[in-house]
C-alpha cells in the first residue's frame, strides 16, 4: 500500500504515518520539510511549499491513495489534484465538522447534514470562511475523483503532540486540581477523538479502498464539558471542583477551550466511521497520554485558557456571589 501524505508531520499528519508504518505502509511525505525534520527516518520525502503551489516534487511517482491533511483553500487543493492527476487512486481530504450549517441541526446528525455554502474569493481563514473553504475543497475533490473520493470530518482532535493545546489546557488544569473556573455550563456535551483512533481510521480507508464522508467523533462514551475536566483529574489522581464563572461574551476569547455554545455541533452520529473502522479509545486513556506527554516536554506555557491570575479573579468573584 504506497500512501502520499501532504503534510504528514505535525500532529493529525504524524499519527497516520506512525499508523501507517506500523501496517506496512510504504509512505512518501510531502511539505516544506521543517516540521518534525527528523521524524520517520528511511520515508521518502519530497519538499514543496503548497503556499506557493510549488509542487514540482510531485510530478513523478505514483500511489495507492493520498491523504491530504493540508489542505485548506481550494487553489491548494486544486493545485495538488492537478499535479497527481490519474497518478494517485484515492484523494482522501481531511476536512471539518466547520462544514456544515448551524441552524436546525439536531443531535445525533450524521454525514448528510447539509453544508454551508462554498467560499472561493478569500484564502483568509477565520470564522466565518474556513468552514465554507472546506466546503469548496470537498466539491472539487468530489468533482475530480467521484468514487474515489473520501471525506473525513474529525471533531475536536485530542492527544500528544497537539499543537491547538485546547484540551491539554483542560488536562493540565485538572492535574493542579483544586477548584478550577470554567465560563460555560458544566452540562455542554463535548466530543473530542483520540488523533490515533482518526489515524487508523484514514488507514483503514484507505486499506478499503471506501469512498464516502465520515464523521471521526468520540470518545468512546458521550460526555460533558464537566465529566471530562473530572476524568482528567482522576487520571492525575488530583482533587478538583468544576466551578462555573460568568465571563462576558465579549470578554471570552474565541474557542476558549473545548467550549462551544452550539452543542448539537459536540453531538454528532459516529456511527458510520465507527463501522468502517474508527477506534474508541477511552477518554481516560486519552488524557493520561497527553499528561504524560505535557510533563515530558516541560510543561511550557499553553497560551489558550485563562492566566493563573485570571482565574483567582473570576473564583474570587464566584465565591462572594
Amino acid at each position: 500500500m504506497r500512501i502520499l501524505v501532504l503534510g504528514g508531520t505535525s500532529f493529525v499528519g504524524r499519527a497516520m504515518v506512525e499508523d501507517a508504518l506500523q501496517h506496512g505502509a510504504d509512505i512518501t511525505l510531502f511539505g516544506r520539510g521543517r516540521t518534525g525534520p527528523d521524524l520517520f527516518p528511511g520515508v521518502e520525502r519530497r519538499i514543496g511549499d503548497r503556499d506557493t503551489g510549488d509542487y514540482s516534487a510531485l510530478e513523478r511517482g505514483s500511489w495507492d491513495a493520498v491523504v491530504d491533511v493540508s489542505g485548506y483553500v481550494p487553489r491548494n487543493v486544486n493545485q495538488a489534484m492537478d499535479v497527481l492527476g490519474d497518478r494517485v487512486g484515492r484523494y482522501v481530504f481531511i476536512s471539518s465538522h466547520a462544514v456544515y450549517v448551524r441552524e436546525g441541526v439536531g443531535p445525533g446528525s450524521d454525514e448528510d447534514t447539509p453544508r454551508r455554502a462554498p467560499v472561493r474569493h478569500t484564502e483568509e481563514l477565520d470564522e466565518d470562511t474556513y468552514g465554507p473553504c472546506k466546503v469548496a475543497c470537498e466539491d472539487d475533490v468530489l468533482a475530480r475523483y467521484g468514487t474515489r473520493a473520501t471525506l473525513v470530518r474529525p471533531g475536536k482532535v485530542a492527544g500528544p503532540h497537539d499543537p491547538s493545546n485546547m484540551f491539554t489546557y483542560w488536562v493540565r488544569r485538572a492535574a493542579q486540581g483544586g477548584r478550577i473556573a470554567l465560563p460555560a455550563d458544566p452540562d455542554q456535551p463535548v466530543q473530542v477523538v483520540d488523533v490515533r483512533d482518526l489515524a487508523r481510521l484514514v488507514v483503514q480507508l484507505v486499506a478499503d479502498d471506501r469512498p464516502g464522508a465520515f464523521h471521526a467523533v468520540g470518545p468512546a462514551e458521550p460526555t460533558t464539558l464537566g465529566g471530562l475536566i473530572e476524568t482528567c483529574a482522576e487520571v492525575a489522581g488530583a482533587r478538583a471542583e468544576v466551578v462555573r464563572v460568568e465571563v462576558p461574551p465579549s470578554e471570552l476569547p474565541l474557542f476558549f477551550p473545548l467550549v462551544r455554545a452550539d452543542w448539537t455541533s459536540q453531538q454528532r452520529s459516529a456511527a458510520r466511521a465507527r463501522a468502517a473502522g474508527l477506534g474508541v479509545t477511552p477518554l481516560s486513556v486519552t488524557a493520561a497520554d497527553v499528561l504524560a506527554w505535557d510533563r515530558g516536554r516541560g510543561v511550557p506555557a499553553l497560551g489558550v485558557g485563562f492566566t493563573p491570575a485570571e482565574e483567582r479573579e473570576l473564583l474570587a468573584g464566584a465565591a462572594q456571589v
